[in-house]
């Protein structure tokens, strides 16, 4: 028996539709044919995530969201599709997070290893979210905008008090000082140009000048090589004990040791020579005034004078 055309059209229906399923629910993701574990999550937000996001354990993708749909309270339910033998407890974290910046959101599977209850088709995991990387960058600034804000007002508070100190009158002082430094620069560039005429006009005197300079350097420097050479330290050493020898006799002096300490604190010694200079100048004067007295020539036999002191003592006592 062979099918009819009404046969074959119903089969070739039946066909359409179901490949039209199939072929549906494949661009959204889902597998007709293929046997895994669904699992749901409930959030307060999921922050951007999407049908067909992967859903990964350690960075490995085990599965893709399902479906997200909103209940009655507000709160989110997505449903995940886990492709995996990997026990999964019931106890599992389930985060949602930033992939990238193109990456998109992901949900990231935390599991409890300390639990041994696995889950199984339509049990719950415990919601959790991490922040973007441009939420993150939002919280950080948050704070930063608020002393920013902050800053310009004080800006502005402090433009509008130069506003009020700067009045007509202050203008016009700042406009001549701005005058002034113009014209001392100005002066200062031609006091600059003299002396760079002046130094090229002396050139060569400055040349001669530094070159004089330079072996007035180099005798110094000859010098100092000829006192370093010469026994310098010996000479100071025999300076140093010719001055202690003059200390010694010095303080010999001042003790009244020797003939010079002796006439010096001795006041004995000097009466005795005070008067012994007197006398001595007596009979100088007394043979300058009767030189008869002393040195006596007759050619006849005359006898001496006797010795008459002098009346009137010349000498001031």
């Amino acid at each position: 028996m062979k099918p009819t055309k009404e046969i074959k059209t119903a089969v070739l229906v039946i066909v359409s539709i179901f490949l039209f399923i199939w072929g549906y629910n494949f661009l959204k993701g889902k597998d007709l044919f293929e046997s895994s574990t669904r699992v749901h999550v409930v959030y307060d937000n999921v922050a951007g995530l999407v049908n067909s996001a992967p859903v990964t354990l350690n960075g490995l993708a085990i599965g893709k969201v399902n479906a997200i749909t909103i209940q009655p309270n507000g709160k989110l339910l997505v449903e995940m599709q886990i492709n995996t033998d990997f026990p999964i407890s019931k106890s599992s974290i389930a985060e949602i997070y930033d992939a990238g910046l193109v990456g998109g959101r992901q949900i990231a599977i935390k599991p409890n290893f300390q639990d041994k209850e696995y889950i199984k088709s339509g049990d719950y995991l415990i919601a959790s979210s991490k922040l973007g990387i441009t939420d993150a960058l939002a919280q950080q600034l948050e704070p930063l905008q608020f002393k920013v804000q902050k800053l310009l007002d004080n800006a502005d508070v402090l433009f509008a008090n130069v506003n009020d100190m700067l009045d007509e009158k202050t203008k016009l002082n700042l406009k001549n000082s701005i005058s002034e430094l113009n014209k001392t620069l100005s002066e200062f560039s031609e006091v600059s140009k003299n002396i760079n005429s002046l130094v090229s006009e002396n050139k060569n005197k400055l040349n001669t000048t530094l070159k004089n300079l330079d072996n007035t350097t180099a005798n110094f420097s000859k010098i100092s090589d000829s006192i370093a050479s010469a026994n310098l330290g010996q000479t100071i050493k025999n300076l140093e004990k010719t001055l202690a020898n003059v200390d010694k006799i010095m303080s010999d002096i001042d003790k009244g040791n020797g003939t010079m300490g002796k006439l010096m604190k001795d006041d004995v010694m000097y009466n005795n020579f005070t008067a012994t200079s007197k006398e001595l100048e007596l009979l100088l004067q007394d043979v300058r005034l009767h030189p008869t007295r002393y040195v006596n020539v007759s050619l006849f036999g005359k006898k001496n004078k006797p010795y008459v002191a002098p009346t009137n003592d010349t000498i001031k006592k």
